[in-house]
């Protein structure tokens, strides 16, 4: 289809479902999104971009088309003026962690780079929907434990005696960098947005994809793998974001915000409707009850735990309440995230808690 002719609108994808051995039925049962396998399902990959596991678009003129298509068609029109890149750079999913997941890293960019071969590694941010009590999740190594004690606790599987175990509590997100270890669960449920990347390192004799053993050759080499890309210095720390009053019932909420991507959580009851506008690529994603979203002259329902990509061309949008969504996006930090918080009152200080290094405006040349 001719890119000249073809305007873009807002795009239902596929999501991918990943069964791992800690996932259980809260993205179906709790969430409510519909069209799961009736088996445990770990992940749902809500937006992605990643090679070989590739969002399609479902419905409208572009059915069929992988979103990396998209991106190569329509690198403005989705991503905003300025932009370019190969691949769609951010990656959204539902995550179930029923039982606790593997402890494991994700490489930053440059380890990515040296030891991945890839371009970018994956810092992420999780932003907790339900936590039973007690809940808990290990992010980041104690303070003074050195490369030699925490590969020998490694080894042993002795994770508490070297890793930071933090309580988890709904609405809450942290942000992780690459190189960070970390593992949450069991009982809980995030919404995880992350750099477009699947690199990773497990520190685990069992595999998560089917619970079987690890020997003790590949272990070795995993954690050999592992050393190599740690940052022992990295102790991220739960946040409750920052809000702002846009209407009559109407919450903005600032959750994470990083070169590499922004999360927000809105909600809206019905004095007025959600309106929101943007000159980036928004990941609209429903985690209340079904709502009725507008857009220029489209418009549609998106049901629970249901994901739209809004492209930069659509400019704004308008959600009828009551509303709780969440809106994850590749931001200028300047226009994006400073200039509204700072008209709100906040100090550069707190906004710099949220604000995670600088914004560049192209995405890496190579693709993940």
């Amino acid at each position: 289809m001719s890119r000249r002719h073809t305007v873009l609108y807002p795009l239902r994808l596929t999501a991918l479902a990943k069964p791992l051995v800690f996932g259980g039925q809260a993205i179906a049962r709790h969430l409510g999104k519909a069209g799961l396998p009736e088996w445990s399902i770990a992940e749902t990959w809500e937006c992605s971009d990643v090679s070989g596991s590739g969002a399609v678009v479902r419905e409208g003129p572009l059915a069929g088309q992988q979103l990396r298509q998209i991106v190569a068609d329509h690198p403005e029109e989705l991503m905003g003026t300025g932009w370019s890149g190969r691949y769609f750079p951010v990656l959204t999913k539902f995550i179930d962690a029923s039982g606790a997941l593997p402890v494991h890293l994700h490489a930053d960019d440059r380890a990515a780079q040296r030891w991945e071969g890839v371009y970018n590694g994956k810092t992420e941010a999780w932003h907790i929907l339900d936590a039973a009590t007690g809940a808990t999740a290990l992010c980041g190594v104690k303070h003074d434990v050195n490369a030699d004690q925490l590969r020998a606790a490694l080894e042993t599987q002795d994770f508490d005696r070297v890793l930071r175990r933090l309580p988890v509590r709904a609405g809450q997100t942290v942000y992780v960098p690459g190189g960070t270890l970390h593992s949450f669960g069991p009982r809980i449920l995030i919404y995880e947005i992350e750099q477009t990347s699947d690199v990773q390192q497990h520190a685990m004799r069992w595999n998560m994809e089917d619970g079987s053993p690890v020997d003790d050759e590949e272990f070795a080499s995993n954690l050999d793998m592992l050393m190599r890309q740690v940052d022992l210095a990295s102790r991220p720390a739960f946040t409750s974001g920052l809000r702002i009053a846009v209407g009559d019932g109407v919450d903005r909420v600032f959750l994470t915000v990083s070169r590499y991507f922004a999360l927000e959580r809105w909600s809206a009851g019905t004095a007025e409707p959600l309106r929101h506008t943007f000159a980036t690529a928004q990941i609209l994603t429903n985690v209340g009850a079904p709502v009725r979203v507008r857009t220029g002259d489209w418009s549609g329902e998106l049901g629970r735990a249901e994901t739209l990509l809004l492209p930069a061309v659509s400019g704004e949008v308008e959600i009828t309440g009551p509303t709780d969504v969440l809106f994850g996006y590749l931001p200028d930090l300047d226009r994006d995230v400073r200039t509204p918080l700072l008209a709100a009152g906040y100090s550069l200080a707190l906004i710099s808690s949220l604000a995670v290094g600088a914004r560049t405006r192209s995405s890496p040349p190579g693709a993940p």
